[in-house]
């Protein structure tokens, strides 16, 4: 009876130590400058979520700087933010590539997508837009597939990497829709969008706050959206459901990280700074009229939504025997 006395006080005691230390650590934060880690080149929609977050913070008295770790399909950011110290110095813009797409895809990783991260918050989300060039002589999502049924092996879509959200969706396209057209990776949306617009790619599942000012000076097409709904960024472009592929639905989003171990106390003040970071009407008015949504979501909503995300993507790069290319 002593002897379990013993053990429960000590547990007790060993709880009480923890979120003392956990307590103090929290009021001391930042001791350091905060980086926030990128997986994909400046400019993009992680990048710009990235910023937004850094000013917030910056503008609270505290230090935060964004850094743009590329390669390994995000890989390689994902890894740094996994070996981090978890002391809230170090987050990362999680996203559908690195927590979700790559472990399924990659042999390799030398992180886990999930028990390797503390959620923070999910902080925008954009349906995939199926975008094609004009020369092709097509007006809809019916007549892109007779033509490639018609044309097998000729049409090539482009993606933003592998792994990526358009590489993805474009093999799930290829599969529901029983055609034969060729992936074609690029290193980032900019450069892939760039030759479909120059036409040396034929089509490409694009998110729409960058498909957008193409589709609409005309050097782009959009022939269905990812999502449930018309979106009132792009009010002319049908859904996938409506073109007849119900099941092509999702696209990218981007939220915030830490490494896991993170005390509570940080993840709760980072929570509360990124959503009034996004919260801000300016901000939320940005992206919005980009055709983002905005989730703000609780760590644990965030924690859900991820694994929920893993396991969709999962089953749809199994169904799809999707690889990686070398």
């Amino acid at each position: 009876m002593a002897a379990n006395w013993n053990k429960t006080l000590g547990a007790i005691t060993t709880a009480v130590f923890a979120l003392f230390a956990s307590n103090a650590l929290a009021q001391n934060y930042p001791s350091q400058t905060i980086r926030i880690i990128v997986p994909t080149p400046a400019g993009g929609i992680a990048d710009l979520a990235a910023r937004t977050i850094a000013q917030k913070l910056t503008e609270t008295g505290k230090t935060a700087v964004v850094e743009n770790q590329t390669g390994g399909a995000g890989a390689i950011a994902a890894t740094t933010v996994a070996r981090a110290t978890p002391d809230g110095h170090t987050l990362l813009i999680a996203m559908h590539q690195t927590n979700a797409i790559l472990p399924h895809l990659a042999n390799d990783l030398k992180y886990d997508g999930i028990k390797d991260f503390a959620p923070i918050t999910n902080l925008l989300a954009s349906g995939n837009i199926l975008v094609i060039n004009p020369s092709l002589p097509v007006k809809t999502v019916r007549e892109l597939v007779e033509y490639a049924k018609a044309n097998p092996g000729k049409i090539t879509y482009a993606s933003q990497g592998n792994g990526s959200s358009g590489h993805i969706a474009g093999e799930q396209f290829k599969m529901l829709a029983g055609i034969d057209i060729t992936h074609v990776p690029y290193r980032g949306a900019a450069p892939a969008a760039q030759d479909l617009v120059a036409g040396h790619v034929s089509m490409m599942f694009d998110i729409v706050p960058l498909a957008k000012v193409q589709i609409e000076s005309g050097k782009l097409i959009g022939l269905g959206v990812a999502t449930h709904q018309r979106l009132d960024a792009v009010p002319n472009v049908p859904t996938m459901l409506e073109a007849g592929f119900p099941t092509l639905q999702g696209g990218p989003w981007f939220g915030l990280a830490a490494p896991a171990g993170t005390p509570r106390p940080i993840i709760d003040l980072l929570n509360s700074e990124a959503r009034k970071a996004f919260a801000l009407e300016e901000v939320r008015q940005r992206f919005e009229a980009q055709g983002m949504t905005i989730p703000l979501s609780t760590p644990e909503e965030f924690g859900s939504f991820i694994q929920s995300e893993h396991q969709r993507w999962g089953k749809i790069i199994r169904d799809a025997n999707i690889r990686i290319q070398p």
